[in-house]
């Protein structure tokens, strides 16, 4: 019997790649998006390449108690892989963003990410075996100015998943968080909220790049996974550095990203 997994935010990006990764090892996929279209596309194009059952959601994962209506969705299927993946960023100096896009975030990388990871935990644990990926970033080692909340929850999810992963040793299950630097996906366009791209390219590692390197970390086991030598030293350098000095750094590179 095929085990099931469930991917949220895997209409494209990371979350695609992931869920492709997860049907080529025989996984029955719950997929979750706020993009209906690109949903559909998704589940075509999984089920004509593997032999496996795909769900698609279409929900918007910012909404409070979304978790609870996925999982009444799922009518007792109980899934063996959750990938929280789906986030967004903002930027912008925090007194002058939008509040309800920041709600939207907080909501999304923070409630619904904990929530769901509570819902499946208490079965997996049960059963002795199951695996969780939850998608932090590099900006969870250091304060992000000009994206402040956004490098927040990302440090929020390190944290806890660090935090659960000890707390399940010896229960058969699992937690790791994937930590990329900067990827190529849409993630950029929703940031600056126009069409602009980075402007700084170095360093850019592809979706399927960081999703392979990710799903091999999370088969093993792994607390946390940073793809890329050189991403794997920048999480390093905040020990050996002044806070106020990091934050700067972060500043320069945002604001150059962005400039016109």
């Amino acid at each position: 019997m095929n085990k099931t997994a469930l991917v949220t935010g895997s209409a494209s990006g990371l979350g695609f790649e992931l869920a492709l990764l997860l049907a080529k090892d025989g996984h029955n996929l719950v997929l979750i998006d706020i993009d209906v279209e690109k949903l559909k596309e998704a589940k075509q194009t999984i089920e004509s390449n593997f032999s496996v059952k795909v769900q698609v959601f279409a929900k918007d994962l910012s909404k409070i108690n979304i978790s609870e209506e996925i999982i009444a969705d799922l009518h007792g299927t109980p899934i063996d892989v959750l990938v929280n993946n789906a986030g967004f960023g903002l930027f912008g100096s925090f007194w002058e963003t939008d509040w309800k896009r920041e709600e939207q975030m907080l909501n999304l990388h923070v409630l619904t990410t904990t929530h769901l990871t509570k819902l499946v935990l208490k079965d997996m644990v049960k059963r002795g075996s199951g695996k969780i990926l939850n998608l932090s970033s590099l900006a969870a080692f250091q304060p992000g100015p000009l994206m402040s909340l956004y490098y927040a929850t990302k440090g929020y999810i390190l944290s806890f998943s660090e935090a659960i992963a000890c707390e399940l040793k010896g229960t058969g299950v699992t937690v790791t968080a994937l930590c990329p630097g900067p990827t190529k996906t849409s993630f950029q366009k929703v940031v600056a909220n126009d069409s602009s791209e980075n402007k700084i390219t170095f360093n850019m590692a592809s979706a399927k790049e960081v999703a392979a390197y990710g799903y091999k970390a999370m088969m093993k086991g792994k607390v946390y996974a940073i793809p890329g030598k050189f991403n794997k030293l920048l999480a390093t350098l905040p020990r050996f550095m002044p806070r106020n000095l990091a934050a700067n750094i972060v500043r320069k590179i945002q604001e150059k990203n962005r400039e016109e």
